[in-house]
Order: structure tokens, then sequence, then C-alpha cells
């Protein structure tokens, strides 16, 4: 198999003497370079490349800000002079984190890896209910863990994440957490809204056979749709 690599790195000699130490692994086709985020968000959208060497201190920039604009699944292999980003890296998933100077026998070992693991997965794990996931909104970025979560609302293409800490919009569908978020914790409860069932303070009846719940750390009620009614007094029963 071969793998379309993308090498996403601010200085220009790093780049050269990765294109360099790649060029002896007939498996790697360099597809791009890009030496900042908006660089690099552009090339992987044009190229789809299966991994990307990144690394993280780019010009004021941080590498993981980019893993939140990938439209496309990919594998990370992180290239950085500081080793203090290791645990932040393999929480989003890295297939490795590689310092620098780098060296031919700690490369191997990254591509022994890529290839051990392929295909990459076109379908995301799903989350667990201890897990931190990796978000970036506007102007910051941080590690949300989903216990933390209270609930998620459909706020056009994007979704609004609601915490105690405040709110966050991302770029993923309603479906994605659906999908991915633990089921015994989170239930929808209308078409755009999702609530964590931990969250929930108390549920009051409507006329209409629906309800209105309340969750913790949120003045305003939701309602519940007629249509999820049943599952949610089910639930909480």
């Amino acid at each position: 198999m071969m793998y379309k690599v993308l090498i996403v790195d601010d200085e220009r000699l790093a780049r050269r003497e990765m294109r360099l130490m790649l060029a002896g692994y007939p498996e790697i086709q360099i597809v791009g370079e890009a030496d900042d985020l908006a660089s690099a968000a552009t090339a992987a959208e044009q190229y789809k490349p299966d991994v990307m060497f990144l690394d993280i201190q780019l010009a004021g920039e941080s590498g993981f800000d980019l893993l939140e604009r990938l439209t496309f699944p990919c594998k990370i292999i992180f290239v950085t002079a500081f080793d203090v980003y290791a645990i932040r890296a393999f929480e989003v998933n890295a297939l490795d984190y590689l310092l620098k100077p780098l060296s031919t026998q700690r490369l191997n070992v990254a591509i022994r890896r890529l290839k051990h693991d392929e295909p990459v997965p076109h379908h995301p794990k799903k989350f667990e209910y201890d897990d931190r996931l990796f978000v970036a909104d506007h102007n910051r970025s941080c590690f949300l863990k989903i216990r933390n979560i209270l609930c998620i609302q459909s706020a056009g293409d994007y979704t609004e994440v609601m915490t105690q800490a405040g709110k966050y919009l991302l770029s993923k569908p309603m479906k994605e957490w659906e999908d991915r978020l633990p089921e015994q914790y989170f239930l929808r409860i209308h078409r755009g809204t999702m609530i964590n069932i931990e969250s929930v303070d108390r549920i009051e009846p409507m006329p209409n056979q629906s309800f209105r719940v309340y969750l913790s750390h949120i003045a305003e009620p939701f309602v519940v749709s007629r249509r999820y009614a049943t599952k949610i007094k089910t639930v909480l029963k």
C-alpha cells in the first residue's frame, strides 16, 4: 500500500530533512508541504493525505488546532522538539510522537506503526464517558471531558456544546455525536437536542404528554418532543 504524506512544519530546513528521510521508504508518497495552519488546512483538503507529519509549534499557532479542521480520516504523527505535548498527542489518538532531531531508527518505528495500523478506520470509535475530546472554538482550544457535557444542540451546520464552564461551537453534526457518545449517558430528546442524563435536575410533565427537562447549571428548560417522550420516561423513571 502507498501512503500519501503531508509534511507540516514552519521551518524550511525541518521540512527538507523530513522529505529526505522519507525518501528512503518506497511506500511513502509525499504529496505536499505546508508551513502554517492555513496552508496546511488547504493542502489537506486538496491532497487528502493518509498520514500527516505535523509539527506542534507553528509560528505562534498550534498543530493541535489543525485536527478540528480535518474532514476526512488521516493518521497524525507529531514531530516536535518538545516532549511536554506527548500526553496530549496520544489523547487525540496520534499514531506516534517523534522528537527532534529525528533519528532513522525512531522514524523506522513510526513507519512500522503506520503499516501495522492500516487501513485508516472510516468510522470513528465511540467515546467513553471518561474520555477527553480536543476542541477548537474561535480563538480557544482545550480538552473537554465527555462527562462535563451537559447538552448538545444543533446550530445550522454546527453543533453547540454546553458545559458548566461555557459553550463551544463545533463543526460536528448531531448525527456524529449520536453515533459516538455513550448511549447509556446521552439521550436525544428532540431532533436538534441531546442531553447528558447525569445532568438532569428534574422533569415536569406538560399537558400534551410531553415533558420539560431541567438540567443542572442551565436555567432554561428543554422541551422533550412527543417522539422521544416515552424513551426519556423509561430512562429517567
